[in-house]
């Protein structure tokens, strides 16, 4: 997993009007759950951002004075209108404690379905599961490659080492639909072996007649 280092600084008086006087100065209320007592603490939103605008996930160094907490992002909250940051939740890292997340998928390979005029859906941009943060991998890798028109892949259907996976099994990460211009998977190989006997009949057709 990825890491990065944010700089906090301890909030000495909790509350909304305190939270609303942060985000005027740039700043972003956050808390840290998970490590005995909650930890709340205030960002510069421009480092925060770092956390925000991206589909990696970091293992978070948050230098607190003479003080370090690690920990992973858990939960952003926004605002409906500007899409500012408002406020950020994280767990604490705790050595041999698993924490929950949301992991990004990642699609590798070419669907043969979409090859053959196929639409590609991705239902999930994202999953959330649970694991140790030393042996969870950096996204949730899914090679398409032999999905065909028609074929789903569920969560059901992964098995990653060290990976629980916290949503419904039956959930769709990514389906191959058909569409108007799609070929079949059976017309595409007689097609194929159409052209390959062609090929065959103009080759026996060139030999030389024997006399």
């Amino acid at each position: 997993m990825k890491t990065i280092e944010i700089k906090g600084h301890l909030r000495g008086t909790l509350g909304s009007k305190t939270a609303k006087e942060l985000r005027r100065e740039g700043h972003v209320p956050c808390v840290v759950y998970g490590g005995g007592e909650n930890v709340h603490f205030h960002a510069d939103e421009r480092e925060l951002n770092k956390l925000v605008y991206t589909p990696d996930v970091f293992l978070i160094t948050i230098k607190l004075g003479d003080k370090a907490v690690k920990a992973v992002l858990r939960e952003a909250q926004y605002h409906p209108v500007s899409d500012k940051t408002l406020h950020m939740d994280f767990i604490e890292v705790v050595p041999g404690k698993t924490v929950a997340l949301k992991l990004p998928v990642d699609l590798t390979g070419n669907s043969v379905g979409v090859k053959n005029g196929g639409v590609l859906r991705r239902n999930a941009k994202t999953l959330y599961v649970r694991g140790l943060v030393e042996t969870l991998p950096d996204t949730i890798a899914i090679d398409i490659t032999k999905m065909k028109i028609g074929s789903t892949i569920k969560v059901g259907d992964l098995s990653i080492p060290g990976v629980e996976m916290l949503e419904a099994s039956n959930r769709v990460v990514v389906a191959i639909k058909t569409s108007r211009k799609a070929v079949s998977e059976t017309e595409a190989e007689d097609a194929e072996e159409a052209a390959a006997e062609g090929a065959e009949g103009e080759d026996a057709a060139e030999e030389p007649a024997e006399g």
